[in-house]
């Protein structure tokens, strides 16, 4: 098991390009189980999550080819066999094979997903958009099953926003009999991502971007080919790297209009931001100033950059709150920061911030994906060497950060953890 070490204090410079949409990227695999003839995507993150999710799927028989970024999946060998172990529980979106599985095959079984742990994050709307489509589902030691003698269209309205749920209904729907209507519907770029895909494979989908999706059922799916958008969290992650220790950072292969939360903030704080087509310039801050964020589903503040931000805001001048109102236990990252002598505290779901603090170098473990860049951010700020553990988190959502990083002039490298630390972490 390897540990990240940061060596803080080296000014960053340069240009960094972004590698394809995790969050997309785990939908669209599981996606092309729909397909009868061979589907390629390119342009994939190199990361964990995805080589789970390529096992996956040669587990249930597809044929998987893999190299250079780019995915062909041949699914027309594919059987509806169950998953209820191993790889699935190691990705929260492993739950976007119950809603392919039974779009394709009209039964799935599929263990109960894991990922990063953030409270409460229950799969209720996803269950009961596929009841809704007809299907009967239950939990069985652990595992989901689901049967449906037929998928029929329905008008489906999620109590919640839910951009896995959204994506979900949406695999199930579109080789369901008639038209199915999502109400409330999850407006995220990756929800239209998904949507291209599964319209150049020749569903028909309407809507999707609104709160309301129209999917007329179609029998069949054939194989295409298709381009993932730009990681938004990769890149809003190093234009916070770019703010917290470049001297002038370019962030390329960016749509930056999927980043206009984070890029007002930044402003607001006093970052020098600048954008063109597909390209966002980020330079040092004379002083950066204290602003409050609040999370919200897009177009809002992502929750999935309240983490790195954090980070940023404890060398910010004055008192930052940041709230968040997407996940209640996404504080974990507080009480390593405080190791590295943060002013923080929490009160429900808000973080205090208490500014212009020298961060210092220590020993601290990532407790989940955005938690681990959070850290890193610290590190990069930080006076000092700090240790960062729980690198399987950080590996999950990152593609080759090590490397991107020391390519903008950092200090970072990884290395095997000691048999006493492994002991000590099992101790712990």
């Amino acid at each position: 098991m390897e540990k990240l070490m940061i060596a803080g204090g080296y000014p960053l410079k340069g240009t960094v390009r972004i590698s394809g949409a995790k969050n997309s990227a785990v939908a669209l695999i599981p996606a092309t189980i729909l397909a009868e003839s061979p589907v390629t995507i390119e342009g994939l993150p190199d990361i964990s999550d995805v080589q789970i999710l390529k096992d996956l799927l040669e587990e249930i028989g597809g044929t998987v080819d893999f190299r250079e970024n780019n995915m062909t999946v041949d699914p027309s060998s594919m059987i509806s066999m169950p998953l209820p172990n191993g790889k699935v529980k190691k990705l929260r979106a492993s739950y976007y094979l119950m809603g392919a599985m039974l779009g394709r095959f009209k039964k799935a079984v599929i263990g109960l997903p894991g990922g990063c742990h953030l409270g409460p994050r229950p799969i209720d709307q996803h269950i009961k958009g596929f009841e809704a489509l007809g299907a009967r589902v239950t939990n069985e030691q652990g595992a989901i099953y689901l049967r449906a003698a037929e998928l029929r269209g329905a008008r489906i309205y999620l109590d919640v926003v839910s951009v896995g749920a959204t994506i979900n209904i949406m695999l199930a729907a579109v080789r369901a009999e008639g038209r199915t209507i999502i109400e409330n519907a999850a407006k995220e770029p990756e929800i239209i991502d998904v949507a291209t895909l599964l319209t150049n494979m020749g569903a028909k989908i309407k809507g999707a971007g609104t709160d309301v999706i129209r999917i007329d059922g179609v029998n069949h799916l054939h194989g295409c080919e298709h381009t993932i958008i730009p990681d938004r969290i990769e890149a809003g992650t190093y234009m916070i790297v770019g703010a917290a220790a470049g001297e002038g950072v370019l962030i390329d292969n960016v749509i930056p209009h999927h980043l206009e939360s984070l890029i007002a903030k930044l402003r607001e704080m006093g970052v020098q931001v600048e954008t063109n087509d597909d390209q966002v310039f980020v330079g040092p801050a004379e002083k950066m100033k204290a602003v409050d964020i609040k999370t919200l589903v897009y177009p809002g503040f992502p929750t999935d950059l309240q983490q790195p931000l954090t980070s940023l805001l404890t060398g910010a001048e004055g008192t930052s709150m940041v709230t968040d109102t997407i996940y209640s236990a996404r504080f974990k990252h507080i009480d390593e920061l405080r190791r590295m002598n943060a002013n923080i505290k929490v009160e429900g779901r808000s973080a205090i911030i208490n500014g212009s603090v020298q961060l210092q170098g220590a020993k601290v473990k990532a407790s989940d994906l955005r938690a681990g860049a959070a850290l890193v951010v610290a590190g990069l700020m930080a006076e000092g060497v700090t240790e960062v553990t729980g690198l399987e988190h950080i590996d999950r959502g990152y593609s080759h950060l090590v490397e991107k990083l020391n390519g903008l002039g950092a200090t970072i490298w990884r290395e095997e953890m000691t048999k006493e630390e492994l002991e000590q972490m099992k101790n712990a």
